[in-house]
Protein backbone atom coordinates (compact mmCIF):
# COMPACT_ATOMS: atom_id res chain seq x y z
CA UNK A 1 0.00 0.00 0.00
CA UNK A 2 1.27 3.36 -0.73
CA UNK A 3 1.95 5.55 2.30
CA UNK A 4 0.34 8.49 2.73
CA UNK A 5 1.78 11.81 4.31
CA UNK A 6 -0.81 13.87 5.52
CA UNK A 7 -1.85 12.81 9.70
CA UNK A 8 1.37 10.81 10.20
CA UNK A 9 2.66 13.22 12.52
CA UNK A 10 0.43 13.47 14.89
CA UNK A 11 0.35 13.26 19.01
CA UNK A 12 -2.02 10.50 18.97
CA UNK A 13 -0.60 7.53 21.51
CA UNK A 14 0.29 4.29 20.81
CA UNK A 15 -3.42 3.06 23.21
CA UNK A 16 -5.07 5.76 20.51
CA UNK A 17 -4.17 3.66 17.72
CA UNK A 18 -4.13 0.51 18.43
CA UNK A 19 -8.03 0.88 19.89
CA UNK A 20 -8.80 2.86 16.26
CA UNK A 21 -7.18 -0.49 14.58
CA UNK A 22 -8.91 -2.79 16.52
CA UNK A 23 -12.50 -1.08 16.64
CA UNK A 24 -11.72 -0.11 12.64
CA UNK A 25 -11.50 -4.52 12.00
CA UNK A 26 -14.20 -5.38 14.43
CA UNK A 27 -16.65 -3.54 11.96
CA UNK A 28 -14.71 -4.93 8.72
CA UNK A 29 -14.47 -8.57 9.84
CA UNK A 30 -18.27 -8.61 11.25
CA UNK A 31 -19.42 -7.15 7.72
CA UNK A 32 -17.47 -9.27 5.84
CA UNK A 33 -19.21 -12.18 8.32
CA UNK A 34 -22.10 -10.78 7.28
CA UNK A 35 -21.82 -10.90 3.55
CA UNK A 36 -21.25 -14.46 3.76
CA UNK A 37 -23.89 -15.16 5.94
CA UNK A 38 -26.39 -13.20 3.24
CA UNK A 39 -24.79 -15.15 0.62
CA UNK A 40 -25.96 -18.44 2.56
CA UNK A 41 -29.47 -17.36 2.51
CA UNK A 42 -28.91 -16.78 6.42
CA UNK A 43 -29.79 -12.67 6.33
CA UNK A 44 -32.46 -11.73 4.20
CA UNK A 45 -33.96 -8.51 2.84
CA UNK A 46 -31.45 -5.83 2.41
CA UNK A 47 -28.35 -5.76 3.85
CA UNK A 48 -26.05 -2.61 3.03
CA UNK A 49 -22.10 -3.32 4.54
CA UNK A 50 -20.14 -0.64 5.55
CA UNK A 51 -16.32 -2.07 4.53
CA UNK A 52 -14.43 0.76 3.42
CA UNK A 53 -16.07 3.72 5.65
CA UNK A 54 -14.88 2.75 9.01
CA UNK A 55 -13.07 5.58 10.56
CA UNK A 56 -15.69 7.87 9.52
CA UNK A 57 -17.64 6.38 12.54
CA UNK A 58 -14.49 5.54 14.70
CA UNK A 59 -13.11 8.96 14.70
CA UNK A 60 -16.48 10.18 15.55
CA UNK A 61 -17.11 7.61 18.41
CA UNK A 62 -13.60 8.90 19.77
CA UNK A 63 -15.02 12.78 20.38
CA UNK A 64 -18.52 11.12 22.00
CA UNK A 65 -19.21 11.57 25.86
CA UNK A 66 -21.64 9.38 27.79
CA UNK A 67 -24.93 10.43 27.06
CA UNK A 68 -24.38 11.35 23.62
CA UNK A 69 -26.61 10.10 20.49
CA UNK A 70 -26.05 8.49 17.79
CA UNK A 71 -28.64 8.13 14.43
CA UNK A 72 -28.42 6.85 11.43
CA UNK A 73 -29.74 5.63 8.33
CA UNK A 74 -29.55 1.82 6.54
CA UNK A 75 -25.83 1.38 6.58
CA UNK A 76 -25.74 0.93 10.26
CA UNK A 77 -23.95 -1.93 11.64
CA UNK A 78 -20.46 -0.06 11.91
CA UNK A 79 -22.47 2.98 13.78
CA UNK A 80 -23.95 -0.08 16.37
CA UNK A 81 -20.36 -1.74 16.93
CA UNK A 82 -18.52 1.31 16.90
CA UNK A 83 -20.64 2.85 19.99
CA UNK A 84 -20.26 -0.41 22.03
CA UNK A 85 -23.38 -2.84 20.92
CA UNK A 86 -22.87 -6.29 21.19
CA UNK A 87 -21.82 -8.46 18.24
CA UNK A 88 -23.59 -11.40 18.97
CA UNK A 89 -26.74 -8.73 19.34
CA UNK A 90 -26.36 -7.22 16.21
CA UNK A 91 -25.63 -10.63 14.20
CA UNK A 92 -28.53 -12.20 16.02
CA UNK A 93 -30.48 -9.32 14.66
CA UNK A 94 -29.32 -9.64 10.91
CA UNK A 95 -30.21 -13.12 10.82
CA UNK A 96 -34.23 -12.46 12.39
CA UNK A 97 -33.39 -14.57 15.69
CA UNK A 98 -34.73 -13.92 19.31
CA UNK A 99 -31.29 -12.78 20.60
CA UNK A 100 -31.44 -10.08 18.22
CA UNK A 101 -31.44 -6.24 19.68
CA UNK A 102 -35.06 -5.92 17.85
CA UNK A 103 -35.89 -9.40 19.27
CA UNK A 104 -35.55 -10.52 15.14
CA UNK A 105 -38.24 -8.20 13.90
CA UNK A 106 -36.20 -5.46 12.75
CA UNK A 107 -33.44 -6.74 10.76
CA UNK A 108 -30.62 -5.35 9.34
CA UNK A 109 -32.48 -1.12 9.19
CA UNK A 110 -34.13 -1.12 12.38
CA UNK A 111 -31.81 -1.97 15.75
CA UNK A 112 -31.99 0.27 18.42
CA UNK A 113 -29.98 0.58 22.13
CA UNK A 114 -31.78 2.59 24.27
CA UNK A 115 -28.33 2.14 26.77
CA UNK A 116 -25.91 3.07 24.31
CA UNK A 117 -28.77 5.95 23.01
CA UNK A 118 -28.42 4.33 19.12
CA UNK A 119 -31.74 5.15 17.97
CA UNK A 120 -32.12 3.53 14.67
CA UNK A 121 -30.68 2.10 11.09
CA UNK A 122 -34.04 3.86 9.14
CA UNK A 123 -34.96 2.74 5.72
CA UNK A 124 -36.36 5.73 4.39
CA UNK A 125 -33.65 8.30 2.71
CA UNK A 126 -32.87 11.39 4.95
CA UNK A 127 -35.84 10.75 7.50
CA UNK A 128 -33.76 9.82 9.88
CA UNK A 129 -32.77 13.86 9.68
CA UNK A 130 -35.57 15.44 11.22
CA UNK A 131 -35.17 12.54 13.85
CA UNK A 132 -31.74 13.33 15.11
CA UNK A 133 -32.66 17.02 15.06
CA UNK A 134 -35.26 16.11 17.37
CA UNK A 135 -32.80 14.43 19.74
CA UNK A 136 -30.93 17.26 19.61
CA UNK A 137 -34.11 19.29 20.39
CA UNK A 138 -34.41 17.13 23.61
CA UNK A 139 -31.06 17.45 25.11
CA UNK A 140 -31.46 21.66 24.38
CA UNK A 141 -34.32 21.72 26.51
CA UNK A 142 -32.86 19.41 29.11
CA UNK A 143 -29.95 21.49 29.45
CA UNK A 144 -27.79 18.75 29.58
CA UNK A 145 -24.93 19.49 27.05
CA UNK A 146 -25.34 16.49 25.24
CA UNK A 147 -24.87 16.39 21.36
CA UNK A 148 -26.32 14.30 18.56
CA UNK A 149 -24.68 12.90 15.48
CA UNK A 150 -26.85 12.63 12.84
CA UNK A 151 -25.66 10.47 9.70
CA UNK A 152 -26.81 10.64 6.31
CA UNK A 153 -25.41 9.96 3.30
CA UNK A 154 -24.61 11.91 0.05
CA UNK A 155 -27.93 11.07 -1.62
CA UNK A 156 -29.54 12.12 1.47
CA UNK A 157 -28.16 15.22 1.20
CA UNK A 158 -30.66 16.03 -1.71
CA UNK A 159 -33.53 15.38 -0.20
CA UNK A 160 -36.08 18.44 0.86
CA UNK A 161 -36.42 17.25 4.38
CA UNK A 162 -32.94 17.93 5.36
CA UNK A 163 -32.69 21.76 4.28
CA UNK A 164 -36.53 22.15 6.34
CA UNK A 165 -33.78 20.27 8.94
CA UNK A 166 -31.21 22.66 8.65
CA UNK A 167 -33.72 25.77 9.04
CA UNK A 168 -34.99 24.66 12.13
CA UNK A 169 -31.70 23.55 13.74
CA UNK A 170 -29.91 26.87 13.48
CA UNK A 171 -32.97 28.70 14.04
CA UNK A 172 -32.80 26.88 17.87
CA UNK A 173 -29.08 26.07 18.11
CA UNK A 174 -29.29 22.66 18.61
CA UNK A 175 -26.78 20.57 19.81
CA UNK A 176 -26.64 18.30 16.41
CA UNK A 177 -23.83 17.33 14.52
CA UNK A 178 -25.09 17.02 11.00
CA UNK A 179 -22.82 13.95 9.14
CA UNK A 180 -22.62 13.86 6.09
CA UNK A 181 -20.79 9.77 4.71
CA UNK A 182 -20.43 10.90 1.22
CA UNK A 183 -19.00 7.92 -0.21
CA UNK A 184 -19.59 9.09 -3.86
CA UNK A 185 -22.17 7.17 -5.34
CA UNK A 186 -25.18 7.05 -3.17
CA UNK A 187 -27.56 4.80 -4.47
CA UNK A 188 -25.56 3.99 -7.56
CA UNK A 189 -25.37 7.51 -9.38
CA UNK A 190 -22.21 9.68 -8.92
CA UNK A 191 -21.79 12.97 -7.16
CA UNK A 192 -21.12 14.61 -10.25
CA UNK A 193 -23.89 13.47 -11.75
CA UNK A 194 -26.90 13.99 -9.23
CA UNK A 195 -25.45 16.86 -7.00
CA UNK A 196 -24.58 20.37 -8.45
CA UNK A 197 -22.06 21.78 -6.05
CA UNK A 198 -19.15 19.57 -5.53
CA UNK A 199 -18.94 20.63 -1.58
CA UNK A 200 -22.29 19.70 -0.11
CA UNK A 201 -21.20 21.23 3.38
CA UNK A 202 -21.48 24.53 2.15
CA UNK A 203 -25.08 23.70 1.44
CA UNK A 204 -25.85 25.00 5.94
CA UNK A 205 -24.23 28.69 4.72
CA UNK A 206 -27.31 30.06 3.91
CA UNK A 207 -28.46 29.03 7.55
CA UNK A 208 -25.74 30.07 8.90
CA UNK A 209 -24.23 26.51 10.22
CA UNK A 210 -20.53 25.96 9.66
CA UNK A 211 -19.19 23.09 8.49
CA UNK A 212 -15.96 21.32 6.29
CA UNK A 213 -14.83 18.89 4.18
CA UNK A 214 -12.92 15.90 5.98
CA UNK A 215 -10.88 12.91 4.61
CA UNK A 216 -13.44 10.14 5.43
CA UNK A 217 -10.56 7.79 4.54
CA UNK A 218 -7.98 9.06 8.11
CA UNK A 219 -9.47 8.19 11.26
CA UNK A 220 -7.29 10.92 13.10
CA UNK A 221 -8.60 13.65 10.46
CA UNK A 222 -12.26 12.64 11.39
CA UNK A 223 -11.51 12.78 15.05
CA UNK A 224 -9.82 15.83 14.90
CA UNK A 225 -12.84 17.62 12.76
CA UNK A 226 -15.40 15.60 15.19
CA UNK A 227 -13.73 16.97 18.37
CA UNK A 228 -14.13 20.42 16.63
CA UNK A 229 -18.01 20.05 15.78
CA UNK A 230 -18.47 18.81 19.06
CA UNK A 231 -17.20 21.66 20.99
CA UNK A 232 -19.15 24.04 18.88
CA UNK A 233 -22.12 22.41 19.41
CA UNK A 234 -21.53 22.00 23.61
CA UNK A 235 -20.89 25.72 23.96
CA UNK A 236 -24.10 26.40 22.71
CA UNK A 237 -23.33 27.58 19.00
CA UNK A 238 -25.62 25.64 17.15
CA UNK A 239 -25.73 22.90 14.53
CA UNK A 240 -22.26 22.05 12.84
CA UNK A 241 -22.15 20.47 9.48
CA UNK A 242 -19.20 17.69 8.79
CA UNK A 243 -19.08 16.48 4.85
CA UNK A 244 -16.78 13.41 5.43
CA UNK A 245 -15.64 12.32 2.32
CA UNK A 246 -15.64 8.18 2.44
CA UNK A 247 -15.84 5.53 -0.33
CA UNK A 248 -17.40 1.93 -0.06
CA UNK A 249 -15.86 -1.06 -1.47
CA UNK A 250 -18.88 -3.40 -1.80
CA UNK A 251 -22.41 -1.93 -4.11
CA UNK A 252 -25.15 0.00 -1.97
CA UNK A 253 -26.45 -3.05 -0.75
CA UNK A 254 -25.76 -6.91 -1.22
CA UNK A 255 -27.98 -6.63 -4.77
CA UNK A 256 -26.01 -4.32 -5.91
CA UNK A 257 -23.35 -5.34 -8.88
CA UNK A 258 -22.39 -1.73 -8.96
CA UNK A 259 -21.67 -1.51 -12.55
CA UNK A 260 -21.47 1.86 -12.33
CA UNK A 261 -17.88 1.86 -11.52
CA UNK A 262 -14.88 0.31 -12.24
CA UNK A 263 -12.79 -2.27 -10.41
CA UNK A 264 -9.87 -0.38 -11.09
CA UNK A 265 -11.04 2.50 -9.40
CA UNK A 266 -11.85 0.55 -6.23
CA UNK A 267 -8.94 -1.19 -6.33
CA UNK A 268 -6.81 2.07 -6.89
CA UNK A 269 -9.06 3.03 -3.57
CA UNK A 270 -8.15 0.46 -1.77
CA UNK A 271 -4.25 0.01 -2.36
CA UNK A 272 -3.50 4.22 -1.76
CA UNK A 273 -6.38 5.59 0.66
CA UNK A 274 -7.70 2.18 2.66
CA UNK A 275 -8.44 3.72 6.49
CA UNK A 276 -6.98 0.61 8.15
CA UNK A 277 -3.77 0.05 6.37
CA UNK A 278 -2.79 3.63 7.03
CA UNK A 279 -3.12 3.23 10.97
CA UNK A 280 -1.84 0.10 10.40
CA UNK A 281 1.20 1.51 8.69
CA UNK A 282 1.22 4.20 11.56
CA UNK A 283 1.32 1.18 14.07
CA UNK A 284 4.37 -0.43 12.29
CA UNK A 285 6.20 2.64 11.19
CA UNK A 286 6.20 4.23 14.99
CA UNK A 287 7.22 0.81 16.00
CA UNK A 288 4.44 1.15 18.19
CA UNK A 289 3.40 -2.79 17.35
CA UNK A 290 4.81 -5.86 15.23
CA UNK A 291 3.28 -7.26 12.35
CA UNK A 292 2.87 -10.36 14.92
CA UNK A 293 0.89 -8.39 17.11
CA UNK A 294 -1.14 -7.01 14.25
CA UNK A 295 -1.67 -10.65 13.30
CA UNK A 296 -3.10 -11.72 16.95
CA UNK A 297 -5.30 -8.69 17.10
CA UNK A 298 -6.86 -10.25 14.01
CA UNK A 299 -7.27 -13.46 15.48
CA UNK A 300 -8.87 -12.29 18.09
CA UNK A 301 -11.42 -10.01 16.09
CA UNK A 302 -11.99 -13.19 13.51
CA UNK A 303 -12.98 -15.40 16.62
CA UNK A 304 -15.22 -12.43 18.18
CA UNK A 305 -17.17 -12.09 14.74
CA UNK A 306 -17.39 -15.93 14.55
CA UNK A 307 -18.68 -16.55 17.30
CA UNK A 308 -21.32 -14.19 16.90
CA UNK A 309 -21.87 -15.78 13.87
CA UNK A 310 -22.36 -19.32 15.64
CA UNK A 311 -24.81 -17.13 18.76
CA UNK A 312 -26.71 -16.19 15.78
CA UNK A 313 -27.64 -19.70 14.03
CA UNK A 314 -28.12 -21.10 17.43
CA UNK A 315 -30.94 -18.04 18.52
CA UNK A 316 -33.96 -19.48 17.98
CA UNK A 317 -36.50 -17.87 15.77
CA UNK A 318 -39.12 -15.43 17.66
CA UNK A 319 -42.36 -16.71 18.35
CA UNK A 320 -45.84 -15.90 16.86
CA UNK A 321 -46.56 -14.15 19.87
CA UNK A 322 -43.68 -11.88 19.59
CA UNK A 323 -45.74 -10.39 16.54
CA UNK A 324 -47.86 -8.70 19.05
CA UNK A 325 -45.34 -6.94 21.25
CA UNK A 326 -44.32 -3.45 20.52
CA UNK A 327 -47.36 -2.82 18.84
CA UNK A 328 -49.36 0.79 19.54
CA UNK A 329 -52.57 1.64 18.45
CA UNK A 330 -56.11 2.50 19.69
CA UNK A 331 -58.46 -0.29 20.81
CA UNK A 332 -61.83 0.82 19.47
CA UNK A 333 -64.58 -1.22 21.32
CA UNK A 334 -66.75 -3.39 18.96
CA UNK A 335 -70.18 -1.89 20.09
CA UNK A 336 -68.63 1.49 19.11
Amino acid sequence: MATRKAQDKTNTSRDDLMQFYRDMLLIRRFEEKAGQLYGMGLIGGFCHLYIGQEAVVVGLEAVAEEGDKRITTYRDHGHMLACGMDPDGVMAELTGREGGYSRGKGGSMHMFSKEKHFYGGHGIVGANVPLGAGLAFADKYLENNRVTFTYFGDGAANQGQVYETFNMAALWELPVVFVIENNQYAMGTSQKRSTSSPDIYTRGASFGIPGEAVDGMDVLAVRDAGAKAVAHCRSGKGPYILEIKTYRYRGHSMSDPAKYRTREEVQKIREEKDAIEHVRDLLLQGKHATEDDLKAIDKEIKEVVNASAEFAKESPEPELDELWTDIYADVVPQNA
